[in-house]
């Protein structure tokens, strides 16, 4: 099946078994890695990317589902000089360890702050908490989207 789509602000159209995955399509066929593969059921939010502004699990996302979509990996987030604030937040506020699950937390972040520029601590938390992390312990992570919302206002 033939599926057009934009991926980081190019637009591609592209020949795919209609079992193809978003988060295949993105790894094996385009060679963006930053995108992770881990539980391959929609849970861990390691493959979070942006479809329209929405945050998705690419994992269980087909390519076809996508037809026609505007989306944004971890790789079309980050500016050609330096990090997104979002990344240079999650790195000032010890947000990250291994770096397994950051991608798809920096994406979902942005997700959130592109839905509502200014959430509560509790609103911060119910919506990073389809994202797993094994390592930090989320109160870096928390930190971290918080010190994003605070510089907001600079970025778009």
């Amino acid at each position: 099946m033939n599926v057009t789509l934009t991926v980081n602000g190019e637009t591609l159209s592209l020949d795919v078994p209609p079992s193809t995955t978003l988060l295949d399509l993105l790894r094996d066929r385009l060679g963006l890695h930053g995108t992770k593969e881990y539980c391959h059921s929609g849970v861990c939010g390691a493959c979070t990317v942006l479809a329209n502004g929405r945050a998705v699990s690419s994992c269980s996302m087909l390519a076809g589902q996508v037809d026609g979509a505007d989306v944004l990996t971890i790789e079309g987030l980050t500016p050609d000089e330096g990090l997104h604030p979002i990344q240079q937040a999650f790195v000032d506020n010890f947000g990250l360890q291994c770096g397994y699950c950051t991608p798809g937390m920096i994406l979902l972040a942005k997700a959130l702050l592109d839905e509502n520029p200014s959430p509560t601590r509790e609103e911060i938390i119910r919506y990073m908490g389809g994202n797993i992390c094994r390592c930090t312990g989320y109160a870096g992570i928390l930190r971290s989207v918080e010190a994003a919302v605070k510089e907001r206002r600079s970025w778009s």
